[in-house]
């Protein structure tokens, strides 16, 4: 079955994602980008009612208004934008109350999902070694504008769910075309252990939200990508 999406945004996200739309029985119903010449009007223009799903890659700014015109829509939402958790109550009342269904993850790529669960079970292992303290640090393009990435602050969350209850320093890098590195480090008195993801290019993102609005046709509730994957215990 072919889902139709809508993109909200078209920067190097949304055009990564319309290049790889055919490999995922994605169609792209139209675009929503003031900016772009392909820009296909409002929101809340009629013309969006037979679209399935809408895939938002804009700004945090932009969130709020984006969803909750999404959601007066009935449009399901994969939401990519990061820097938004402030406003995620009222997200999930614009959601709860559309009736609507929304994937909302910091980071599409697969191979982070899993990072985060090894990450877990990391902290979990080290949280009874008072000698060793723990770091986060991540390194993305100069462009991105939330500093820590929501990624880091998720993974810093995991590792404090999973028992690490001792202080995490958490540093961030924006520099050049770094698409996202995430590296943990557990620090003792004589060695070091580290864990480290780094994406390639955007093209992994791309892929996640394609898979993740391809699994949301047709279903409500807030998700996240441990729920696309079958992760969800």
């Amino acid at each position: 079955m072919q889902t139709r999406v809508l993109l909200v945004g078209y920067g190097k996200m949304g055009q990564a994602i319309a290049r790889l739309a055919p490999d995922y029985g994605v169609e792209i119903a139209g675009i929503v980008d003031p900016h772009h010449p392909d820009h296909g009007g409002r929101l809340d223009d009629p013309a969006w009612a037979s679209v399935d799903v809408a895939i938002d890659f804009t700004s945090p700014e932009a969130v709020v208004g984006n969803v909750t015109a999404l959601a007066a829509q009935k449009l399901n939402v994969v939401l990519g934008t990061t820097g938004w958790a402030q406003h995620e109550e009222t997200l999930r009342q614009a959601v709860a109350r559309a009736g609507i269904g929304i994937v909302a993850a910091p980071n599409y790529s697969t191979g982070v999902v899993l990072f985060d669960a090894v990450v877990a079970q990391a902290a979990a292992l080290f949280a009874s070694q008072s000698d060793f303290g723990a770091w986060l640090h991540e390194a993305h393009h100069a462009m991105k504008k939330d500093a820590p990435s929501g990624t880091a602050l998720k993974l810093k969350r995991s590792m404090e769910e999973a028992g690490y209850d001792r202080p995490i320093d958490v540093s961030a890098t924006r520099v050049g075309h770094v698409p996202g590195t995430h590296t943990i480090g557990f620090d003792g008195p004589s060695e070091s252990i580290t864990l480290t993801h780094t994406a390639r290019d955007r093209a992994v993102f791309a892929r996640g939200a394609l898979q993740a609005a391809r699994w949301l046709h047709g279903r409500r509730g807030w998700f996240d990508m441990k729920d696309v994957l079958g992760l969800r215990s």
